[in-house]
């Protein structure tokens, strides 16, 4: 049987007369250049910043300026900058000034002062350091002037951040605030800065108390008889009580020095019975208990 022809059917197409398929091409998004990794071996590596480096200089290899007098008014601007590189120039500068040319400072060394205890906040080391080291230089070069010439809280607020940069962890800053209060007892008169170190005895964190209560026996130490006596005996006594239970023992060796110094003093006059008025002495003017540690100090000493 024949078959009918199916007229939907698709026709038939000769060979050379079909169309030729076109070939698929697949375009590839380009890199960004954030996106290019830096490790790509065929393209260069990006430059790295160059970290800022701060040279510590030492007091004695400091020089004189040339031109000191147009160099002051750079020195009041660069203590102003916001690159804390160009302060620690500037603070340098400060130190050559105050060695070299102190009287030119003077006009503006509560300035100066104020930008060290600035300084010394900064949680750079670099610059905390050489803020310390500046006030250093200051303490040898003004003495007493900086109680008597500069607003007494810029004293007060440099004071205290030595104290806590001498308790911190970092040796190097701890070190350096060390030599700090060495040079600031060294350079002025014991009375008056007793007076400043006085009220750090009940600070709230020990270790502050502890390099206050160096500060105060390294004061005393150097006191004359009349002098220990013109600020009060007693009152150095009751503050080496307070610091001989304290917990640290750097506190304890210091307020044991305080207590040997006054006896010192007290037992200059050859006609005392040592002994036995010291007891007296300490029996009168303090309570049982103070009395007795102060007591025990001593004859341990002597012993």
């Amino acid at each position: 049987m024949a078959l009918r022809p199916i007229d939907n059917s698709l026709p038939i197409i000769p060979d050379g007369l079909r169309p030729k398929k076109q070939a698929k091409v697949s375009i590839q998004p380009q890199k960004k250049a954030a996106e290019i990794s830096v490790n790509d071996e065929n393209k260069a590596p990006l430059p790295q910043p160059i970290e800022a480096s701060v040279d510590y200089v030492a007091s004695e290899d400091l020089k004189p300026f040339q031109d000191p007098e147009s160099n002051i008014q750079s020195l009041v601007e660069g203590l102003d900058s916001k690159d804390w590189v160009k302060v620690c120039q500037s603070l340098n500068d400060a130190r050559r000034f105050s060695l070299y040319h102190p009287g030119l400072v003077l006009p503006v060394l509560e300035k100066v002062m104020l930008v060290v205890v600035k300084s010394m906040k900064n949680p750079r080391s670099a610059l905390c350091k050489t803020s310390i080291m500046a006030a250093s230089d200051i303490f040898n070069a003004y003495g007493e002037k900086l109680l008597n010439s500069t607003d007494s809280t810029a004293f007060d607020q440099l004071l205290l951040q030595l104290l806590l940069k001498a308790s911190q962890d970092k040796k190097f800053v701890c070190e350096e605030a060390d030599k700090s209060l060495t040079a600031m007892v060294n350079s002025i008169a014991a009375l008056p800065l007793l007076q400043k170190l006085r009220g750090f005895v009940n600070h709230g964190n020990l270790r502050v108390r502890a390099k206050a209560a160096v500060s105060i026996s390294n004061s005393v130490y150097k006191m004359g008889s009349e002098e220990i006596k013109e600020f009060g005996s007693v009152t150095l006594l009751q503050m080496a009580s307070d610091l001989l239970n304290d917990r640290l023992p750097e506190a304890r060796e210091a307020a044991r020095s305080i207590v040997l110094s006054v006896y010192e003093a007290f037992t200059e006059n050859e006609k005392l019975d040592t002994e036995e008025d010291w007891q007296s002495f300490c029996q009168s003017n303090l309570s049982t208990i103070q009395a007795q540690s102060m007591i025990k100090v001593v004859s341990s000493q002597i012993s």
